[in-house]
């Protein structure tokens, strides 16, 4: 194991020591298993609750399980489960428990028989608990075992210059055995954040990491990781602890479950967002691609790739280690973030955006700024609702929406797809207005039935769900689409999003070409290639059509 005293001097000064021998005994009482393999082409993630699809009278994870091996067999073999644990708000993430399932959704055996036909990706919800949990409860009535698990705010203290996730206060007064106490909840006021400033917080979590890798989590998502350590004065965000607290965890957990994939969850601009891969061995080995999302609906709005070009080239400025990969999304549980554009699109191209989001019955979440003044954080929509123009055609709006999807699924790094893109599913109105939430309108309960006989039927849900499973196979069965193939980003119009992926290993090369605009686009691509599509071959000028993408297999 990596020594990892350094770091926990940074942390906890003189009492590294006596923290170091405990994290040092924890690992000795486990036998690490055989490690876990790394990612490569056939690995793609499906995003899900555990109860997006329901069944009467069975528990939702036995249902998800069926539907899976029903209609998606081992196209896509890796199942993140959205945190599954008992809780009391934010659909999951205000964890009052994290060793025990829900049972609405059913128990760790389920959790098992799914493991033995998909590898997992576990949420680890550990910036914050439930207020309703045996930890902040404890801490309540003045437990000792809880003292100093939560972090107590002074109104007298300015705490100005701390990041603000959402338009909500940063601490709220609790009631507790000896009084009255301001408690730090950066996300809302059921969600107190928890105090690793005393390790047996830290020891505490790394047990439940460990917990969680042996009990079928091939990866672990660190949410809201970078907000995990607070310093008054500073932003509490991306600061030194937080990096060397990662640190530790994926030190412990390779030695305790080696092969065990951390991926950070940092809705931050792109530099910001890259530092927690740090030296490409020592921190986290995927980070989020934040911005994929915004560009690649911008693009399609405005039918230029401009931006999204701009900034995909750049990321061949930054090499990935062999243990390092870039996790791709589209859709997820949440909205489609803004902050990671800050540097990328200027206002009026956000308010683009923006504007379209609004007409296509979305909604916009908002943040706290320092000056008192809110800005857009967040778009809650459905993704193919977002990409769609009033005045598209139905097959225009499928067309567009699978075009994003190839981009998706052919970027460097791993996809992965949100349940509700892979279904084709639309905004859900409902369940928005049912419940004043506005992330609802993405995060629907589908009846196993009627989407069983959806799929079978030819809808708009068919045609989606077909393309997907079609452009999964492809990209399964293509060695340049490992996430080890280099991506070299080609300026070919405007009007198209251009990359070439080639594995060195393999020597096989494949250029990707999407066509982001309604317009017919003319280019010549030289050589002869074969559309891995289509089967057709093409050499010499080729005619794009709007919205076409193309899997161009190099000769």
């Amino acid at each position: 194991m990596p020594n990892i005293l350094n770091q926990l001097i940074l942390l906890y000064g003189s009492s590294a020591e006596d923290v170091h021998h405990k994290v040092t005994r924890f690992i000795s009482e486990h036998q690490p298993a055989v490690p876990k393999r790394w990612v490569t082409e056939d690995d793609i993630v499906l995003i899900t609750y555990g109860d997006s699809i329901k069944n009467k009278d069975e528990k939702p994870l036995h249902t998800l399980n069926t539907f899976l091996n029903a209609y998606v067999k081992q196209k896509i073999n890796i199942i993140h489960l959205l945190p599954m644990f008992p809780y009391t708000s934010d659909d999951g993430f205000s964890v009052t428990d994290y060793r025990s399932i829900n049972p609405d959704l059913g128990t760790w055996a389920h959790i098992k028989n799914l493991s033995t036909h998909y590898d997992l990706m576990f949420d680890a919800v550990i910036n914050h608990i439930s207020v309703s949990s045996r930890w902040f409860q404890g801490f309540l009535q003045g437990d000792e075992a809880y003292a100093d698990y939560f972090i107590e705010c002074d109104d007298t203290l300015d705490y100005s210059a701390v990041t603000r996730p959402r338009a909500l206060p940063l601490y709220y007064p609790y009631k507790t055995k000896t009084g009255r106490k301001n408690i730090w909840a950066t996300f809302s006021e059921d969600q107190v954040d928890l105090n690793f400033k005393n390790p047996k917080v830290l020891l505490e979590i790394l047990d439940i990491l460990v917990l969680y890798a042996n009990k079928g989590a091939r990866l672990i998502r660190l949410d809201a990781i970078g907000f995990i350590w607070k310093k008054l004065g500073t932003a509490c965000m991306h600061l030194a602890e937080t990096h060397a607290l990662i640190q530790i965890i994926r030190a412990v957990i390779e030695a305790c479950v080696p092969g065990t994939i951390l991926i950070s969850e940092t809705n931050v601009p792109h530099k910001e967002n890259i530092s927690y891969l740090g030296n490409g061995f020592d921190e986290a080995h995927m980070v989020y691609q934040f911005p994929l999302p915004p560009l690649t609906l911008f693009s399609f709005l405005v039918g230029r790739a401009t931006k999204l070009t701009r900034w995909a080239k750049s990321l061949e400025d930054t090499p990935l280690s062999p243990k390092t990969a870039y996790f791709n999304f589209l859709a997820s549980h949440d909205g489609i973030g803004l902050r990671p554009v800050d540097d990328i699109l200027n206002d009026k191209e956000k308010e683009i955006i923006r504007a379209n989001v609004l007409t296509n019955g979305g909604r916009i979440s908002y943040k706290n700024n320092q000056d008192g003044s809110q800005t857009p954080y967040e778009l809650n929509i459905n993704y193919q609702d977002a990409i769609y123009i009033r005045g598209d055609s139905d097959e225009t709006r499928i067309r567009k929406f699978l075009a994003a999807q190839s981009i998706l699924l052919t970027v460097i790094g791993v996809p992965g797809i949100y349940v509700h893109s892979l279904l084709g599913s639309r905004n859900d109105d409902e369940g928005v207005k049912s419940t004043n939430i506005p992330r609802r309108i993405n995060r629907e309960k589908l009846q196993y039935d009627t989407l069983v006989s959806e799929l079978e039927a030819g809808s708009d849900r068919t045609i989606i769900f077909s393309g997907f499973l079609k452009m999964i196979d492809l990209r399964k069965s293509q060695s340049a689409f490992s996430p080890a193939a280099e991506q070299k980003v080609l300026a070919m119009d405007e009007r198209l999003f251009a990359y070439i992926r080639k594995n060195n290993r393999t020597n096989e090369s494949i250029l990707v070409i999407t066509n982001v605009s309604s317009e017919v686009v003319l280019i010549n691509i030289g050589d002869r290639t074969v559309d891995i599509i289509t089967g057709r071959c093409h050499e010499g000028e080729l005619r794009i059509e709007p919205f076409q993408y193309l899997w161009l297999k190099i000769q």
